[in-house]
């Protein structure tokens, strides 16, 4: 193989596939610059980019492996990618500046086919056999990028045989394009060091977030629409509870009632959909080729979710389950055409390119900010000046958290101080979704059900900052979000949600003036009301209880904390205090 055949194509675009933003098709973006010339300073055998989804890694990787290979510095390409279907784009996006990549070299080969300049493998087929991938590096002077990698610490198998297999690699680049890992298992290659306090953080040579990626118009801006509403459900020991989603809950009824929100059965996801769909549409009529895609739980949920939006649209959406054998044909053509919906289980959530979705429903439990930041990656993908993304979301603190800080860059920790800071817990929301064995269901008396779900539109979130009130769906005060043009430049995109939810105020004050006070309403009343008329009936019941027993007031609600946990009543959320009030409510009956 010479290295001289390898030149750079002068028509690389910015961003794979082949469509380029406006008139940059025949030079690198900044940053990639940049981190090209670092790199090349800094002369190092590994260097680690952290740069936001969409922001154009593939083109910085390829356009550094064309440089090595140009110099003679290497003379094999080995690209480690996350899943199958990314090996097959990251060879389509090599050979367009005439880098020839194997993607479906096997273990069983050894060695690449001749006409090849490298290989494109994934980790989990390294882990399988690293002596066949580290006699494939240490047989010439090899180029590794590891693309997204995190995923060499997914198991400490795959970081053991990622270390053998391409520790005698002459150059290494790694990749990422999200918050690294939740967890302390070591990823391979990359350098942690010591912070202020003494715990160990990932090192990262160039980093490019998503600030200053909508900033030089390379991303989308993102709104996140907001929605909450009142859940009802029957636990496993019969009790029937009820919680409002963006109200303040504790983690355990948090968790229960954002599993209610996404059971098809109810009107909260119908209701989400319906409103998602209208926003793909307004936008369809600046952006054509839209497409909206919602991140579902499992297998069952996403095909129900699926007839909901064929109800809706009259359109069939495609399917992508993880198991099915044509995923990655549904979702390259999906791509390539105009239809609306995509409906997957977390098959379409990192690196896949897809860049006409411009509408996200997220329907899953997964709230880690590794999961979030992936899957908010596959819509921020700019094709053209002006194009912006919603997603729709349940209105949980650990997602609101997530929405207000897309910005933030995490490094790494291997060292964890305190366990779960940012919100839910995983382990819990996991065990809410877990479904009970088919023996176990048939044994107990009583299980999970969900009883029903009301969806209300909350607020939309840009930038961390908050815009708009509660509405119910289908009404114009809900439209003034929904209806928002589909190409806005960044700048302006502030401007027009505070204009949005100027209207939207004067609309809900119109429409109170014409209903009068006897019309009632589904929305949820403000938590200062819930929480004044909470207290209030808690004390009514406790004076009640205090006389029937004879004891002090404070004794009774010492009591009460010392039974069912909480502050005082005075910083108590809603929940804690329908608990002291439902026990009472049975100690004064009996």
């Amino acid at each position: 193989m010479s290295a001289t055949a390898i030149t750079l194509d002068p028509m690389l675009s910015p961003s794979f596939p082949q469509r380029a933003p406006w008139g940059t098709a025949d030079k690198l973006r900044a940053w990639q610059r940049e981190a090209l010339d670092l790199y090349f300073t800094r002369d190092q055998r590994d260097f680690l980019v952290a740069a936001t989804p969409g922001a154009g890694k593939t083109t910085f990787a390829l356009t550094l492996a064309v440089e090595l290979l140009r110099l003679g510095e290497v003379n094999r390409v080995i690209v480690v990618a996350p899943t199958e279907h990314l090996k097959t784009q990251w060879a389509d996006a090599a050979a367009r500046v005439h880098i020839r990549l194997d993607p479906r070299f096997k273990n069983s080969h050894w060695a690449p086919s001749r006409q090849y300049h490298g290989v494109v493998v994934t980790y989990a087929q390294v882990a399988a056999k690293p002596s066949v991938h580290r006699h494939l590096t240490e047989d010439a002077n090899t180029l590794v990028i590891l693309d997204e990698v995190h995923h060499g610490g997914d198991a400490l198998s795959w970081g053991d045989g990622i270390r053998d297999a391409y520790g005698p690699a002459k150059r290494r680049l790694s990749l990422s394009g999200t918050p690294f890992r939740s967890d302390t298992a070591p990823i391979p290659f990359v350098t942690y060091a010591p912070d202020e306090s003494g715990a160990r953080i990932s090192t990262t040579d160039y980093a490019y977030g998503y600030g200053r990626a909508l900033a030089d118009g390379v991303v989308r801006p993102v709104l996140f629409h907001m929605y909450s509403g009142k859940m009802r459900w029957r636990t496993s020991a019969g009790d029937e509870l009820e919680a409002n989603l963006g109200q303040d809950n504790t983690k355990d009824v948090t968790s229960q009632a954002w599993r209610t929100a996404l059971d098809p059965e109810g009107e909260w996801m119908p209701a989400v959909l319906s409103a998602a769909d209208r926003r793909l549409t307004e936008i369809r009529h600046h952006v054509p080729d839209a497409g909206g895609l919602v991140l579902a739980t499992d297998q069952t949920v996403a095909r129900a979710y699926a007839k909901i939006l064929h109800s809706i649209t009259g359109q069939q959406p495609t399917i992508v389950l993880s198991d099915d054998a044509t995923a990655s044909e549904r979702i390259e053509k999906f791509s390539q055409n105009d239809s609306r919906w995509m409906v997957a289980v977390r098959m379409v959530s990192e690196g896949v390119d897809v860049p006409r979705l411009a509408v996200g429903v997220y329907a899953t439990s997964s709230s880690t900010p590794l999961f979030f930041a992936q899957a908010i990656g596959r819509f921020v993908r700019a094709r053209r000046r002006g194009e912006a993304a919603s997603v729709f979301l349940p209105n949980v603190p650990v997602l609101m958290g997530l929405a207000n800080e897309l910005e933030k860059q995490r490094d790494h920790a291997l060292d964890r101080q305190s366990k779960d800071d940012d919100g839910l817990e995983d382990s819990l929301l996991e065990s809410a979704n877990r479904e009970e064995e088919a023996s176990d269901a048939l044994t107990q008396e009583f299980s999970y059900q969900a009883i029903s779900s009301l969806a209300h539109f909350d607020r939309v979130v840009f930038e961390g900052k908050e815009f708009g009130q509660l509405a119910e769906p289908g009404t114009p005060e809900e439209e003034e979000f929904i209806g928002i043009p589909g190409l806005l430049e960044p700048e302006h995109v502030h401007e027009l949600l505070m204009h949005r939810q100027s209207r939207q105020s004067k609309l809900r004050a119109a429409r109170e003036a014409a209903e009068g006070p006897e019309q009632t309403t589904t929305l949820p009343p403000p938590l200062h009301r819930t929480l004044r008329e909470q207290r209030q009936l808690l004390n009514s019941l406790v004076g009640l209880y205090a006389r029937q027993a004879g004891e002090p007031h404070g004794a009774v609600h010492a009591e009460l904390r010392r039974l069912c946990g909480g502050p005082a009543v005075a910083q108590a959320t809603v929940a804690q205090l329908q608990q002291r009030i439902d026990l009472l409510r049975k100690r004064v009956r009996s």
